[in-house]
């Protein structure tokens, strides 16, 4: 009786110890990440576009794991800091963190300074260009200026009324740069494609004051597209990070009037209402996750900067584009052919919209004739263009 018994307590210890050892082997041959998001991670757009990308990271990077915080942002975590939810993610495991907007650059910052040995990668930030990033930090961005473009010739071949509306967020050079490279798309279709005047576009802008919808605090983006729509405008193209310029184009489309909209950031925003969206233009994370978490998987991580184009090639290519354009299902035919000449314009160089002549809001000028910007003056954009209606600052 007492060997069975015995016996049994062997077994007992045995699994136990099997079990431990499958436990710590597990722990040690996974590489946990965090991901820090703006908003919720199903908001058909900004924040849902990184979530997406975090989830398949699992599966084209074998052993990683992700850990989210999503609503990082004043109104949904008062008196929370990135810093404070940085520890919270370390304590759980997380080697790696990505913080996805840029109103999280000094906690981001200030974070990668405190955990030295954790690697940080911050989403529209340039402190490695700045200089003001450690070498444990990089910063990831994809060249959106195509894809808003490509927004504004499909809302200028579309439009009844030469009216556009953009809904926009709050002001910064992101913004600015994005709003502008949705103007020059449209001019260009305007008055080369259709060969109109440029004075009969009407390109507004109408800033809400935040990435999204915060009641109270922000511009309500539901009036804001209203108003829009009421003042003639027929086409909206949205800049914030969520669907709300669809959702009421929807609505407007059913009542009769003959009007559009165009998401961002998401690649299946057009589902919120399909009949209302010429497209989408939408950020694709997995080529830049792939490629840093990837290096600090194998230890050949360096602190990049990283602002990657679309794969010409292929720009829906979720495997290798990191911009891509989803035409709607309200996009007509010929303007998916003038769209694709369009993009091939684009992609083999020949057209460059950020060249001169082309001045600022103010009358000052960008670029003189034939000048083609920089990165740089792209990038930090002051002002927006002569020729747009709105706020620059």
């Amino acid at each position: 009786m007492k060997s069975l018994i015995f016996l049994f307590q062997s077994l007992v210890i045995l699994c136990f110890l099997m079990f431990s050892l499958s436990s710590s082997f597990g722990a040690e041959s996974t590489y946990p990440f965090g991901l820090l998001m703006v908003g919720p991670a199903n908001d058909h757009g900004w924040s849902q576009a990184h979530f997406e990308a975090g989830q398949e990271m699992e599966k084209v990077l074998p052993g990683t794991k992700m850990i989210y915080i999503d609503k990082v942002n004043p109104a949904d975590r008062p008196g929370i800091t990135v810093p404070m939810l940085v520890d919270d993610l370390v304590s759980k495991g997380a080697k790696l963190i990505i913080g996805n907007s840029d109103d999280m650059k000094d906690g981001m910052r200030e974070a990668a300074m405190t955990h030295p040995d954790i690697k940080f990668i911050h989403i529209s930030g340039d402190d490695v260009v700045t200089g003001k990033a450690g070498v444990n930090l990089s910063n990831l961005m994809g060249r959106m200026e195509y894809g808003k473009m490509m927004a504004g010739f499909t809302a200028a071949m579309s439009s009844k009324t030469g009216k556009i509306g953009y809904l926009g967020p709050l002001i910064n050079a992101e913004t600015r740069r994005l709003t502008a490279a949705a103007y020059l798309g449209a001019r260009y279709a305007w008055t080369k494609i259709r060969k109109k005047d440029a004075a009969d576009l009407k390109f507004k802008v109408s800033w809400i004051g935040f990435w999204f919808n915060i009641p109270g605090v922000t511009s309500d983006p539901t009036l804001v597209t209203n108003s829009f729509i009421n003042s003639g405008y027929d086409v909206i193209i949205s800049g914030i990070d969520t669907t709300e310029a669809l959702v009421v184009a929807g609505q407007k489309r059913k009542e009769g009037k003959n009007v559009w909209a165009i998401p961002y950031d998401y690649v299946g925003a057009c589902t919120t209402a399909p009949k209302a969206c010429l497209g989408v233009p939408y950020f694709n994370w997995i080529p830049g996750y792939t490629q840093m978490i990837g290096n600090a998987m194998s230890g050949k991580w360096k602190q990049e900067f990283l602002w990657l184009d679309p794969d010409w090639k292929s720009i829906n290519n979720m495997k290798t584009s990191s911009v891509g354009f989803k035409a709607g299902d309200s996009l007509g035919e010929k303007v998916k052919e003038g769209l694709a000449d369009f993009q091939a314009s684009l992609a083999d160089g020949s057209l460059n919209l950020f060249t001169g002549p082309l001045n600022f809001q103010d009358g000052t000028v960008f670029l003189k004739d034939k000048i083609t910007a920089t990165d740089d003056q792209i990038w930090n954009l002051p002002q927006l263009l002569e020729g747009m209606e709105g706020a620059s600052k």
